[in-house]
This record gives structure tokens, C-alpha cells and sequence, in this order.
């Protein structure tokens, strides 16, 4: 077996072949790993976030555009906003994180913000651990990090994720900020957009909890996170805490059941490439040589939901119907299977899926006859 770092090299060289040749890999951020992890059985879009595949261009060349994604008016709105609550230091930001999570703490005043500025993303990682490991031997002081690069591997490959602010309190302990534009009204926002954010932060949780065990003694990593919004209608920040253990051990244990990329790779044909400047057949090819697992939670996680949509529903796979649908249907997996096993014409009468889909089918005629007369 060849070493380790031979390993990691050959594995880079064939990610870079898939990706296409002098094309630029597409950094894998917490968004995206948080979608991965919440559909780790689909082998697609493992192996296309592992090798950087930009899907939104993959998409368009695949003729099913994606709709998936921020307006460039949101991620400007978002920007404005960060540097607000990041003004001056960190001031407003760090009052927030004592007024919300550490109140009886002394008051954040001339609290440190150490540069992370380094070459290359590895560069980064290991400036922000270092400042990390100062910030938590520093007792009784507040240190704030912004923009910090963290590492995650993901199913054999590193991913560097980049978070909004990591706070480091005056007892050692870590805190996770996500900044995001959508409003607070009246003390709460969305619901889908908070959950969101806390799938989000929990990716980033994950990673600090890595940093935090290669240090003796571990300081612990908060499980209680804080999300900053614009207050009601106005620019002004507010913040509130989010308890993301669930969303921790969820994303935790979906990215260990994921295939390692390696593994994936070694079963493609030789020569497969997703470089959106292939032929429209040979890239078709190139992306069915890769099985799927497309849900309708996928339209909004995924640039390639529509086109996975489109084949699912010519296969007739009953996943286009939902996850509760498919989990219901048993072995039955396709629509014409579900059809033919309700009509009788096939199926284990003893199997209790396709009794019910009889009896689900009598009734039915029953009650059209009945309406008939």
C-alpha cells in the first residue's frame, strides 16, 4: 500500500483530471457540505464537490440552468452588513456575544483581533490554529477571530471552510458567529433560513472541535452558536442564540456515512472529465456514469437538482414523490412497479406494501363506481 502523502497526491492529480484541464477547483464551503451531509447516499454530487466541479456551469452546459443560489443584490446587502457588525473592531459584534452567551463574563472592552493573513488556504488554517492556541492561553481576555479557516475532512478529502467570526471568551471557551442578511422580526426570523444557518454553523462547529483536540487540554467548543440579523426593518444588528447539538450530530454522523471520493473515483471509466467545455454527449455521459440519489429537497440545495429531476422522472423513480414516499414503497422503486402491483398484474400478494396498494386501489374503483350512478 502506498504511503499516505503518495495517496493524497495521486488522489489530487485524478480530482484535478475530473475537474478539466487548467480549471480552477471550486472551494467546498459549509453550505454545500451541509447539503452533502443531508443526502450522503447520492455518489454525484461526492464526487463533483470533491474534485471542485463548479455544478452551476456544469449545469448550464447540461441545459438545465440552475436556480439555485444568492442574488448578486443579496450578497451585497450581506457584505454591507457583515462590515457593520464588524466595525471598529468587532465592538457590536462581541457586545452581542456577551450580552447573548457569556453575560457574566467581564465586558469585551479592547479585545484582541489577531491577523490570520497567510498564503493558501493551508496557510491559513495553520495561522488561525495558531492564534487560536494563543487566544486560549491568554485567560481572561476576549480575542476575535475574523474570517478564520478552518479544515474538515470529508470522506478522504480536506475541505477548508471559512466561518463569519469565531470568538474565543475569557474562560478558553469557543463560540461560532454566522452573520446572515435575512431579518429578525420581533425577536425571530424564518424558520427554514434559521435552520439553514444552524446546519451551516454546525459544519463549522465540527471543524473547531478538530482544531480544539489537538490541544492539551481541549477548550471547549460551544454548542450554543450566534446568528446575527438585521433588526425588524432597519440595518441595525441583533442576535440571538442557536442550540445546534442536533444539527452537530447529524452532519457528524450523514458525513461519516459518506463514500470516500477515492472510492468513487477508481470506479469511473478512464477518461471521465466534467469540464462544462465538453461535448454536450460526452459531458452527459461522463455525469450518468455516477449514480444519483435525487429527493425534492434537492431543488434547494443543489445546482444540479433539475437535471437529476428530469432523468429521475424518466426512469419514473418513486424518489421523485419524497424520501417518506420512497421509505413507504419498500422494494417497489419505480411508478410503473407501483402500478402493476396495485392492479395485481404483480408483486407478492403476502408483501403488506402491496396489499395495501390493492386494497388503496379497490377502494378507489369502489368509490369512482359509486359516483357513476
Amino acid at each position: 500500500m502506498p504511503p499516505p502523502r503518495t495517496r493524497e497526491t495521486a488522489l489530487r492529480r485524478r480530482l484535478a483530471e475530473l475537474r478539466g484541464p487548467d480549471v480552477p477547483a471550486k472551494a467546498l464551503d459549509a453550505r454545500a457540505l451541509a447539503a452533502l451531509a443531508a443526502n450522503p447516499g447520492c455518489s454525484r454530487r461526492a464526487i463533483l464537490d470533491g474534485a471542485g466541479v463548479n455544478k452551476t456551469a456544469l449545469a448550464s452546459a447540461l441545459g438545465s440552468p440552475s436556480a439555485f443560489g444568492q442574488s448578486q443584490f443579496a450578497l451585497t446587502r450581506g457584505n454591507a452588513f457583515e462590515a457593520k457588525v464588524k466595525a471598529d473592531g468587532g465592538t457590536e459584534l462581541l457586545r452581542l456575544v456577551h450580552e447573548r452567551l457569556d453575560p457574566h463574563a467581564e465586558p469585551p472592552a479592547g479585545a484582541s483581533v489577531p491577523d490570520l493573513t497567510a498564503v493558501g488556504p493551508e496557510g491559513r488554517t495553520a495561522r488561525t490554529a495558531l492564534a487560536l492556541r494563543e487566544a486560549t492561553a491568554a485567560a481572561g481576555t476576549w480575542t476575535l477571530l475574523d474570517h478564520p479557516m478552518l479544515a474538515l475532512d470529508v470522506a478522504g478529502s480536506p475541505a477548508f471552510l471559512e466561518p463569519d467570526a469565531v470568538v474565543v471568551h475569557p474562560d478558553g471557551s469557543w463560540t461560532v458567529v454566522e452573520i446572515k442578511s435575512f431579518p429578525m422580526l420581533d425577536g425571530s426570523a424564518d424558520p427554514a433560513k434559521v435552520g439553514a444557518a444552524a446546519r451551516q454553523a454546525a459544519v463549522y462547529v465540527l471543524a473547531l472541535e478538530r482544531v480544539a483536540a489537538r490541544l492539551d487540554p481541549a477548550p471547549p467548543v460551544r454548542h450554543r452558536v450566534l446568528l446575527v440579523c438585521p433588526k425588524d426593518f432597519s440595518n441595525l444588528p441583533t442576535a440571538s442564540a442557536v442550540d445546534v447539538r442536533k444539527q452537530r450530530a447529524v452532519t457528524h454522523r450523514q458525513l461519516a456515512r459518506l463514500t470516500r471520493i477515492e472510492d468513487i473515483a477508481d470506479a469511473l471509466p478512464e477518461g471521465t472529465c466534467f469540464s462544462p467545455e465538453l461535448p454536450a454527449d460526452r459531458l452527459l455521459a461522463a455525469v450518468e456514469s455516477v449514480p444519483a440519489t435525487y429527493a425534492p429537497e434537492c431543488l434547494s440545495a443543489c445546482e444540479l437538482a433539475f437535471h437529476c429531476r428530469g432523468r429521475s422522472r424518466e426512469a419514473g423513480a418513486v424518489t421523485t414523490l419524497g424520501r417518506p414516499v420512497r421509505a413507504e414503497l419498500g422494494a417497489l422503486t419505480t411508478v410503473e412497479d407501483v402500478l402493476a402491483a396495485a392492479r395485481g398484474e404483480a408483486g407478492d400478494p403476502d408483501d403488506p406494501v402491496v396489499a395495501a396498494l390493492r386494497r388503496a386501489a379497490r377502494l378507489r374503483g369502489e368509490a369512482l363506481e359509486a359516483m357513476c350512478r
